[in-house]
């Protein structure tokens, strides 16, 4: 009975400048009050996660902060049941406002939403 750790390595993140121009380049998206998430196959085994929190909409360095602990800790638990996808999260204005466990919610639906989207391409 083995059980997988979910972790947050550097390899299931996006670093590189044409890894987010990938993903932004022909994703399928998912939009809600909290975010828009981007998403588009990959040609790994796991899938990988962006942020791009942009100041101008959401202000204060605390909240921008907290708002992507929230998206890393919600990938960090489902990433074991998602397909190998690259993600890029934007937030939008609501989810300064909003506490964790409602954005944690709203990007669960997300995951599943755009699993749903993407199965047919993988």
């Amino acid at each position: 009975m083995t059980q997988k750790v979910a972790r947050f390595p550097p390899s299931v993140r996006l670093r590189e400048p044409a890894e987010f121009k990938r993903v932004f380049a022909k994703p399928e998206r998912s939009t809600d009050k909290y975010f828009t998430v981007l998403a588009i196959v990959n040609e790994l085994e796991h899938p990988r996660l962006g942020l791009a929190i942009a100041k101008k909409h959401i202000k204060r360095a605390v909240d921008r902060n907290r708002i992507k602990r929230s998206a890393r800790e919600s990938f960090r638990l489902q990433q074991q049941e998602i397909y190998p996808l690259d993600f890029v999260i934007t937030a939008r204005r609501d989810a300064a406002t909003a506490d964790s466990k409602t954005l944690q919610a709203s990007l669960n639906k997300h995951w599943l939403k755009l699993m749903k989207k993407c199965a047919p391409c993988s």
